[in-house]
């Protein structure tokens, strides 16, 4: 009656927007899919999901079979890897640079289970910041870029792992943190620490204070999230970093973060890949593991992708 394509459509479905969107990553007509879940359901007796909601609303049995695939989905790419090994074609490359300090957080637990499951494909890193990491992806010099700033190059696709909201932390002391979200004007005055990239490739310049033509009283860079949050701390300077990287210190009652803006501060990280390795059996498992580990790892991340 269920079967495991049935539970991949529901986790793309929660995945995506609408329907027509779970279409698309599922490279089925509209009408196609939308045969597929009313037959599930007629099987079942019961709804999954409610017509009409956008983002996708489930019942609560499309919820059960949601926490059932996402126990039993990870079980069966397991068994896939195990055959595939068996197979042959384990031995392979997975040279990657990141654009992110903070990414080591989800992605050294997601190395650690892929060279487990992978254990001839030799993996290497790099941090991104100081070399133009997507030209080198290009070239054929690396084979994966994490990345929030996804630039039209030919050749590469952009993989979407999570969506995260950017937001302001400011010591607890700081008067700030008494508004409900924070205007391009309030940083007017503030020392902003960044991590030390080209302000180009940073959320706060692009999508918030650029825009207003505001800028900061000064920056400073920091190349690690604990000495950011302690500059914060101590009352030495404002910075803008992903909600999951400060979760840790935000609970600990470290600093105090606000939204940019009344609506938030929104983007997605995303996995950089050379098209011609999409397919590649031990790349598709590495994209799909990051996911898994960033959602089970992180606070506060969504797979809405932010437009």
């Amino acid at each position: 009656m269920l079967e495991f394509r049935h539970l991949r459509t529901l986790i793309t479905l929660r995945e995506a927007e609408s329907l027509v969107e779970a279409a698309e990553r599922l490279h089925l007509t509209q009408s196609a899919l939308s045969h597929q879940l009313k037959d599930l359901e007629e099987r079942l007796g019961m709804p999954l999901f409610a017509r009409k909601s956008k983002p996708v609303r489930f019942t609560s049995a499309g919820l059960r079979l949601l926490r059932l695939a996402d126990s039993v989905l990870p079980q069966i790419r397991q068994a896939e890897r195990d055959l595939q090994r068996l197979a042959g074609g384990q031995a392979g490359r997975l040279h990657m640079a990141i654009e992110c300090h903070s990414c080591f957080q989800w992605l050294m637990p997601t190395i650690d289970q892929f060279r487990n499951a992978w254990p001839e494909v030799e993996v290497d890193f790099a941090s991104g910041f100081f070399f133009a990491p997507l030209p080198a992806l290009a070239r054929g010099d690396l084979d994966l870029v994490v990345t929030s700033d996804p630039q039209e190059i030919s050749g590469i696709s952009y993989v979407p792992l999570f969506t995260y909201e950017a937001q302001l932390a400011v010591s607890n002391q700081h008067p700030l943190v008494n508004k409900s979200f924070i205007e391009p004007a309030d940083i007017e005055g503030e020392t902003l620490i960044c991590y030390p990239v080209d302000r180009d490739r940073l959320d706060i310049f692009k999508q918030f204070l650029d825009p207003a033509g505001i800028e900061p009283l000064a920056v400073r860079n920091a190349e690690l999230t604990v000495m950011m949050m302690q500059l914060v701390a101590s009352g030495r300077g404002v910075c803008c970093l992903p909600n999951w990287a400060m979760a840790e210190y935000l609970q600990r009652g470290y600093v105090s973060a606000r939204p940019l803006g009344p609506e938030g501060l929104f983007g997605t990280l995303y996995a950089a890949v050379r098209e011609d390795m999409l397919e590649v059996s031990y790349m598709q498992d590495f994209l799909l593991t990051a996911k898994d580990t960033s959602f089970a790892t992180l606070e506060g991340v969504s797979a809405k992708i932010s437009k």
